[in-house]
Order: C-alpha cells, then sequence, then structure tokens
C-alpha cells in the first residue's frame, strides 16, 4: 500500500476514534418519560440544547420492567441523588399545573425544578396546537388550500367552553373529582355532526350543552359561583384565558372528540378536490390512472400526522418549557465550572 495512502488511512481511522471518543465523553442526562408515545416529543426538544459537552438521553422510567407512566417516572426520580445532576423527570402535567399545589403530585411537579412538564394537559394539546393544524392537513393531503380557520375556530371553542371549564378546575382543586368529573366535561364538550359548511352549528350544539351544564351548577352550587368566577385572574397568570382553554382540557380528549373531528372531513374534502383536478387535467385514461395512483400513494394518515407534529414551536406554552430547560442547563453549567475551580 503506498505511504500517502496508508497515512491518509490511519488519519481517518484517528479522526474517527476521536470523534467516537468525544462523543463518549459527553455528559449525560437521561430523562424519563411516561410512554413510548412521549420519547419523540421530549427528544425533539432536547436535541435544540445539546452541544459537544453533554446530550440527553430519553428513556422509560424503569430499565428492568414494563411499567410506565406519571407515577412511575415521579417515583423514580425523587428518591435519588441522581436527580438534578444526571437524571430528570419529564411528565405531562395533567391538571398539576393548574392545581398550583392544591395536591401533593402538583406540589411536588411546580416546586421541583428538575422535572419539567408540559404546562399544557399533555403533549397532545401541544400537537393540536391550532395555528400548526392546517400543515397537518397539507401533509396529509398535498393541498394547500384553506377551508377552515383553524385557528379562529379553535379560539371560539375555547370561549364557549371556559365557563364551564372553571367549574371543573375548581372542583378538582378542591380533591373533589366526583361531582364534576372529566369526562363528563369531555362528554358535554367534544364535537358533534361536524358540517364543514355549516361548522357555527356544532358549536352551537357544545354551547348548548355548557350553557344547561352552567345553569344546573349555579343553582345547585349557588354558595360557590363568586368563588369559581375569583378563578379567572388566577389562571389567567398561568396562561387560560377563554381563548386558551383547548391548551388545558385533557390531551386525548382535545385530539379525539374536537380536533380530529374537524381534520378528517377537511382533509377528505381536499383530497377529493384533488382527485377531481387529476381526473380534468388529464389527457387520457392512462395517464389519469398513473397520476391517481402516485397522489394517492404521497397521502399521508391525517391522525398520524397530528401526532408527529412538531410545528409548535411559537406556542407559548412550549417556549415556557424551553426556558426551564435553558435555565437547567445554565445552573448545571455553573455548578460544573464552580467545582472544577474548587
Amino acid at each position: 500500500m503506498p505511504t500517502s495512502l496508508r497515512d491518509n488511512l490511519t488519519s481517518s481511522y484517528f479522526s474517527a476514534a476521536q470523534k467516537l471518543y468525544s462523543q463518549n465523553a459527553r455528559r449525560r442526562i437521561i430523562a424519563y418519560v411516561e410512554s413510548y408515545d412521549d420519547i419523540a416529543f421530549w427528544r425533539a426538544l432536547f436535541e435544540e440544547f445539546e452541544t459537544d459537552k453533554l446530550y440527553f438521553q430519553v428513556m422509560l422510567p424503569s430499565s428492568t420492567s414494563l411499567a410506565k407512566g406519571k407515577k412511575m417516572v415521579l417515583m423514580n426520580t425523587l428518591n435519588t441523588d441522581e436527580l438534578g445532576s444526571s437524571l430528570i423527570a419529564c411528565v405531562d402535567s395533567d391538571y398539576d399545573f393548574l392545581l398550583q399545589g392544591a395536591t401533593s403530585t402538583s406540589r411536588k411537579i411546580n416546586n421541583n425544578k428538575y422535572i419539567f412538564q408540559t404546562y399544557a394537559y399533555a403533549i397532545e394539546n401541544h400537537q393540536c396546537f391550532a395555528d400548526s393544524l392546517h400543515q397537518i392537513c397539507v401533509q396529509a393531503t398535498l393541498n394547500d388550500r384553506v377551508l377552515i380557520d383553524f385557528k379562529l375556530f379553535m379560539q371560539e371553542y375555547s370561549q364557549i367552553i371556559y365557563p364551564l371549564f372553571l367549574w371543573n378546575v375548581w372542583f378538582y382543586r378542591q380533591h373533589d373529582t366526583n361531582t364534576f368529573p372529566m369526562n363528563e366535561f369531555n362528554n358535554l364538550t367534544r364535537l358533534r355532526n361536524v358540517n364543514l359548511y355549516h361548522l357555527e352549528s356544532c358549536l352551537q350544539n357544545v354551547q348548548k350543552n355548557v350553557r344547561g351544564k352552567l345553569r344546573e351548577l349555579e343553582l345547585k352550587y349557588a354558595t360557590i359561583v363568586e368563588s369559581v368566577k375569583a378563578l379567572n385572574p388566577n389562571l389567567e397568570n398561568l396562561g387560560l384565558t377563554p381563548r386558551t382553554t383547548y391548551l388545558y382540557i385533557q390531551g386525548h380528549h382535545l385530539m379525539d372528540n374536537v380536533v380530529m373531528k374537524l381534520l378528517v372531513p377537511v382533509c377528505t374534502v381536499l383530497r377529493r378536490e384533488r382527485e377531481d383536478e387529476i381526473k380534468k387535467l388529464a389527457e387520457h385514461e392512462e395517464q389519469y390512472r398513473n397520476e391517481l395512483t402516485s397522489y394517492q400513494n404521497s397521502q399521508m394518515n391525517v391522525e398520524l400526522m397530528l401526532r408527529k407534529n412538531n410545528s409548535f414551536r411559537s406556542l407559548f406554552l412550549n417556549k415556557w418549557l424551553r426556558e426551564d430547560i435553558k435555565a437547567f442547563l445554565d445552573n448545571a453549567e455553573r455548578n460544573h465550572n464552580d467545582n472544577e475551580s474548587i
């Protein structure tokens, strides 16, 4: 082998080895998450902060069993000295952010700087960020025509359900999950019979349900009406306003019973439009079949696109979360430098 070639190969080998060594030398921070579905969300979030000095490894909370979930994450992190130095917890807020310490779990999550929460009820709420929903339709159908204003619709929907949501949160803050449970709230606020050309009708149906339940609650619990209304300024400080309510309701309910109820008919219309266009523009039957097959093979399942959505960086709750991570890393860097100087 010529000397120059051998030297080049040797140099390449040592360069690769050095890179491998550098990768291994980086400080690892383990991030425990609740489930398989959460891994992609947190991995995408942490990638922004990885450097040549540290990286994150996102994993389920147990390496010895299939146990997972929020309780498992908290149990496996709160009782270890590694929390904060090389281990963090990443969980859905559920109602714990809104409860603001009303329960022991809420106190743990809101007061521990090494536990990172979604602030929204769950990851699904980030994925259902109204500003990103048109892009989901484009990705699923390859048709960029705007059929509905998702942002305006979700604001109107939020304004309708907001006063009833206050009651739901109020009872949960009193440790009462039975008087007005979440599943009843969800049933009252789900979208039914969605007609894209008369969207006001499905909103009117929700409004009718909300008003009926509000009358019932206000009559039966007249003595606490003012206490419920008093939640307004407190929750507003947490980002919950009449226009943002959808971000704080149960994530699965939002995705399955509200957002998907819109996306499916929208994508159906957009696909039909594209197929009609292909039929109109095709010069002969063979071209039509080939073009139609190509288009159909290029489509994506809209629910899959929604669950893979990561176009929510401009969501204020996501910004809060990224600020928390940056503060944690800045503090960790200061502690590391202080230890080295000793």
